[in-house]
């Protein structure tokens, strides 16, 4: 273990500085597996989770007519705010991938 300490420090500046870039992009290889893998992760999961089941059909067992509500999935609008958090989502990767490549440019 020593032996490497003293090691580093036999090296010339330039083979410092590209093992430190060699270390830099090996963490950021590291930090893309894991998200991905996170992501592939949760998106798995959302497809073994339901919710509870639809009521039978026929109406309620309290008697009378049938409501506008009672129709299968409601009167919740989710289509709006699902095409705006894609949309959000879209404009936040852009705005990180804008900010690498400029890193990678002033490099």
């Amino acid at each position: 273990m020593v032996f490497l300490k003293q090691r580093r420090y036999l090296l010339s500046k330039d083979e410092r500085i590209k093992r430190k870039k060699k270390d830099n992009i090996m963490k950021n290889i590291k930090k893309y597996i894991l998200r991905t893998f996170a992501i592939l992760l949760f998106m798995g999961a959302s497809f073994t989770v339901f919710s509870q089941p639809p009521p039978p059909p026929g109406g309620s067992s309290g008697g009378g007519g049938t409501n506008p509500g009672d129709e299968l999935g409601g009167n919740a609008p989710i289509g709006g705010g699902l095409f705006i958090l894609l949309g959000l989502g879209a404009v936040y990767g852009g705005r990180k991938l804008y900010q690498l490549r400029k890193e990678g440019l002033e490099e």
